[in-house]
């Protein structure tokens, strides 16, 4: 009888998004069937320190989850569970896992930097590899990627922090006589709607660029649009196949870090109200945008249709996107036919496969 494939959930980070990553990993280690995984949870403080086993819980300062209490494990009985912590993940841990299940959102951790550590270490892991996380993660140059594969997207700006700190005023400028009011302000390397602000005159333009520039030394600017947010799951890696598309309604003035993570208000519609035709024409759009970063694995990818044109926008792409109980990626995978365990299953299926062919060279 062979033996139960070994998992690590990597979670925290040293990114914004911390705490997102604890909720998604706590969803993914509770929906991992326990008949097939041995699961060691391997934390990630926001200083950048590695913990694992249970005491990685304990140094993150968070509930462990049951499961990992009540869990009859052979891997996790063989290593020190009060193990000192490590700059990185020890190369004796990584030898004794199948796979690697990065929950990781956000810099250090989305962006292919741990993607390119576990390539080092030539171990398995779920999600796209170091380029297209890379890619997926900056959204400048994810923008001018979707650009090259003529995706269609809202107008926008880059704009350096280092630029702005020196002199705001020709970029306020910029902004204003290009995207105008209202206009939506991004680090450009980070999700979950951390540091985002809605922009609808000067002066909350001015506080929206400095909220952003705390995340990052690269920040976009994006013209308002009135429009629908549409939302569809891509799963696979040379062959993906897009779910069907939801809806978010958000009651806050955009889907918010809260709407998403802390209070769920935000309406998630599934699926979208949309014509048999433009539902076809928006998950054809969601695998064009998959294959032009060259993605594996997941990806969420999110879109604007215009209300008054009906016309699809690409917004962006997220190449490991939340997991927790509000989160829409899973939540659009069930609607299309496969369960949160199952969805696991299958990636940690995809993230063999892909390693397979890639050592083949």
């Amino acid at each position: 009888m062979s033996h139960k494939i070994r998992v690590g959930v990597v979670f925290g980070g040293r990114s914004g998004e911390h705490e997102v990553s604890i909720h998604s990993a706590r969803s993914v280690i509770e929906k991992l069937n326990p008949e097939k995984y041995e699961i060691l949870p391997i934390g990630i403080t926001k200083e950048g320190i590695w913990h694992v086993g249970l005491e990685s819980y304990k140094a993150l300062d968070t509930e462990i989850p049951p499961k990992l209490l009540a869990q009859d494990t052979t891997l996790t009985s063989t290593l020190p569970l009060s193990q000192d912590p490590s700059p990185t993940l020890p190369v004796s841990i990584s030898e004794t896992l199948d796979v690697v299940i990065p929950v990781l959102h956000g810099p250090y951790g989305e962006d292919g930097t741990v993607q390119g550590l576990f390539e080092l270490l030539n171990v398995p892991y779920v999600g796209a590899g170091v380029l297209a996380s890379s890619v997926g993660m900056d959204k400048a140059m994810m923008k001018a990627v979707f650009a090259h594969a003529e995706l269609p997207q809202c107008k926008y700006g880059v704009y350096l922090r280092s630029r702005w700190e020196k002199d705001p005023n020709p970029i306020v400028e910029d902004i204003e006589e290009k995207l105008g009011y209202p206009c939506f302000v991004k680090p450009a390397n980070l999700g979950s709607s951390v540091g985002i602000s809605k922009a609808k005159n000067r002066e909350s333009l001015v506080q929206a660029m400095n909220e952003a520039a705390r995340y990052d030394r690269k920040i976009i600017v994006e013209e308002g649009v009135d429009a629908r947010e549409i939302e569809v799951a891509v799963l696979g890696n040379d062959e993906p196949r897009a779910s069907i598309a939801g809806e978010i309604v958000p009651k806050a003035d955009f889907y918010d870090y809260n709407a998403k993570y802390v209070d769920g208000t935000s309406d998630l519609i599934i699926p979208a109200d949309l014509p048999e035709d433009k539902m076809a024409e928006v998950r054809e759009m969601a695998i064009r945008a998959y294959r032009a970063i060259d993605g594996a694995g997941l990806s969420r990818v999110d879109f604007f249709q215009e209300r008054k044109t009906g016309r699809f926008l690409i917004n962006e792409i997220n190449t490991f996107p939340g997991f927790t109980i509000y989160s829409m990626y899973p939540k659009l995978w069930e609607a299309t036919g496969l369960g949160y365990s199952e969805l696991l299953d299958e990636l940690i299926r995809l993230a063999i496969e892909r390693h397979q062919d890639k050592n083949r060279k």
